[in-house]
């Protein structure tokens, strides 16, 4: 991803630059890197999730630092809703935003080709909605359509049986770079929300699970997420994600149409 994304701004740097500052791009480069180096020792050592959760931090507040925020999003019941009339909100709506994607694709990540089948839904999703009229990005589309380069490259070794795995680098990544774009294209949060809706209701309802019904740390693994479920009711490893799949590009065909 970073070499397709250098060779453009080496060749073609008009296909992103100047409509996405440089500033921006360094920022997403620093934080995937801090993501990846965190996943490596994680691997290695086999970190507490109290020390897991350093580089997804550090990782969203290189975003803040860039200049990367969310000053608006859409009213659903007309207009847009202003997040800086306070100064500080953006950021913090920012960090909050980016932290929840990428905790939601890590806590996705238990079967073989499903984080990396989304990330592309919702990467495609983010492509076709900058080519319509209405919201005609062609530089956030590049982006958005190498992120989905760089994970169908990856999905082919990754899908069931995979012979290589994301880890919690490489989950934590796919969450910063939708959740980055989702920003970057002029806060398309809803296109990626629609996409991520059902794993994100469902991390969300297994974290208020383990807090408030079994009183146990939210970061200790069970079998109780919507994936391991379809399982445990006899769908295949397959046919779970597929279906995992097509919910996803149903809803995120929705943001195309509304």
């Amino acid at each position: 991803l970073v070499i397709v994304i250098g060779a453009v701004l080496w060749l073609a740097p008009t296909l992103v630059w100047p409509e996405i500052p440089w500033q921006h791009l360094l920022g997403v480069g620093i934080g995937g890197l801090l993501l990846i180096i965190g996943g490596v020792l994680d691997d290695r050592y086999n970190l507490k999730p109290r020390w897991q959760i350093v580089f997804p931090v550090l990782a969203a507040l290189v975003i803040v630092v860039s200049g990367i925020g969310i000053r608006e999003i859409t009213n659903p019941f007309g207009g847009t809703l202003r997040l800086d009339t306070w100064a500080w909100f953006p950021d913090v709506f920012t960090f909050v935003w980016l932290m929840g994607m990428m905790y939601t694709t890590k806590f996705l990540d238990g079967l073989d080709g499903l984080v990396s089948g989304l990330t592309i839904i919702g990467a495609l999703m983010v492509f076709l909605l900058t080519q319509t009229i209405q919201w005609y990005q062609p530089e956030v589309g590049m982006l958005a359509i190498a992120v989905a380069g760089a994970f169908t490259g990856f999905l082919v070794w990754n899908w069931h049986p995979a012979k290589i795995f994301l880890g919690t680098g490489g989950s934590t990544l796919a969450g910063f770079l939708l959740g980055t774009l989702a920003i970057i294209s002029g806060g398309k949060i809803a296109t990626t929300l629609l996409v991520f809706g059902v794993p994100i209701l469902d991390a969300a309802w297994v974290i208020a699970r383990r807090v408030f019904w079994e009183r146990k740390s939210p970061a200790q693994a069970d079998r109780k997420h919507l994936h391991f479920r379809l399982l445990d009711s006899g769908f295949s490893h397959r046919a779970a994600v597929i279906i995992l799949y097509a919910v996803a590009a149903l809803f995120g065909a929705l943001t195309l149409v509304l």
